[in-house]
């Protein structure tokens, strides 16, 4: 009888958990400029930014500042967890009307006119390596980069934005795609990141979702580049996620007309491009399509780094 008291006891107790989780999410996506029918999908955006955000161990009243802050997936959580006391600086290189059917600018409007904006601050068309862009030393607890470093044009812009943040933040809270599949099921969205890494490295310009594939190994060692030390490393797994099926989406249905646009590369890499394609369609239909899972990072300045 003991026994099955403590276990109904327990029982309850994580209901109330999850209940209460439940309450929270419920709660920040209100908050956020979501359609009745994407509500869904943002709830499950957003459990993930939470999972996030407890590995890097936000609290309340930090102070952060968020490279790469896109329509506010992340700022929301960050502004929740921080609270009143906080504050969470986003900043992002796009201009605010980018992004549909909802641009970034509006997202970002109907948010900081939300419950959670009086500690929400949002910069557009900022570039971090501007010489116009500074803030004070130690202004920030810590600096966020969420799911944008693919973002990147290149290794160097990232090891440069990271030296010039380090004087900004005193922590450095990193999550990305980890392209290492633990089952099957992701082997579709490795496959279609792949390939946009592929033909993007011979793109200018881009506006592309993978500019730039940085592996876990590469985000660390750039890390330790710029002055940080790395610790307090975690892998997440959120399969819930749609992203997988959407770079798939996109590889399969634009890759013909992307690749017209380089047709002066050589037709032998070409040819491979389309055959990964082919093996693209192939293990969709053998395995489905899972998202990868994302590792998180975190990062103390080197005490005397030079």
């Amino acid at each position: 009888m003991l026994g099955l008291a403590k276990r109904i006891k327990r029982e309850s107790f994580e209901k109330r958990v999850t209940i209460m989780k439940e309450s929270i999410l419920q709660s920040i996506v209100n908050c956020m400029a979501v359609s009745h029918t994407h509500r869904e999908i943002q709830l499950i955006q957003t459990n993930h930014r939470l999972k996030l955000a407890g590995a890097w161990g936000i609290k309340k009243g930090d102070r952060l500042l968020e490279v790469g802050c896109g329509q506010g997936d992340t700022t929301a959580v960050l502004a929740h967890l921080v609270g009143g006391e906080g504050l969470v600086h986003g900043v992002d290189i796009a201009s605010p009307d980018y992004g549909s059917p909802i641009t970034v600018g509006d997202s970002m409007a109907h948010l900081k006119n939300s419950p959670l904006g009086k500690q929400i601050r949002v910069s557009f068309e900022m570039d971090i390596l501007s010489e116009e862009v500074y803030f004070d030393e130690n202004e920030f607890d810590a600096v966020v980069l969420s799911h944008c470093l693919w973002y990147f044009q290149s290794p160097d812009q990232l090891l440069r934005v990271l030296q010039k943040v380090r004087t900004w933040g005193k922590k450095l809270y990193v999550a990305e795609w980890d392209i290492r599949t633990t089952c099957t099921e992701q082997l579709a969205h490795f496959l279609a990141v792949h390939i946009q890494a592929q033909y993007e490295a011979f793109k200018e310009n881009s506006f592309s979702n993978v500019r730039t594939l940085f592996t876990r190994a590469d985000v660390e060692e750039t890390m330790k580049k710029a002055g940080w030390t790395v610790h307090g490393s975690e892998s997440i797994s959120s399969p819930d996620l749609q992203d997988g099926e959407w770079e798939v989406h996109y590889v399969l249905s634009e890759y013909d007309s992307e690749l017209n646009a380089l047709s002066h590369l050589p037709a032998k890499f070409m040819e491979l491009l389309r055959s990964q394609v082919y093996v693209l369609r192939e293990v969709v239909n053998m395995h489905g399509v899972k998202p990868l899972n994302t590792f998180t990072v975190v990062g103390e300045k080197q005490a005397e780094w030079k």
